[in-house]
């Protein structure tokens, strides 16, 4: 699964946010959902994101989505 995390997170960094959701939506895991939070994020949509962060068993962090961008994949490429 390690390899659809890194994918969607290099969908969401060439733009293509429908993409990166349409694959990680199907993901149910910690990251995969860690991952949907970040997205719903970046859209600014704080309600949802805040649900897949709780998903996760996490909060929302108050970092940059940058910070949490960069985060996310080293999580996903330790995981490969």
């Amino acid at each position: 699964m390690a390899e659809e995390h890194i994918e969607a997170l290099d969908l969401t960094e060439n733009g293509d946010w429908d993409g990166a959701h349409q694959l990680i939506q199907e993901i149910h895991d910690e990251l995969g959902c860690l991952i949907h939070a970040y997205l719903h994020r970046e859209e600014g949509d704080l309600n949802n994101a805040n649900y897949w962060y709780s998903q996760a068993g996490r909060d929302m962090p108050d970092n940059s989505l940058e910070q949490e961008f960069d985060r996310l994949y080293q999580l996903a490429q330790s995981n490969s």
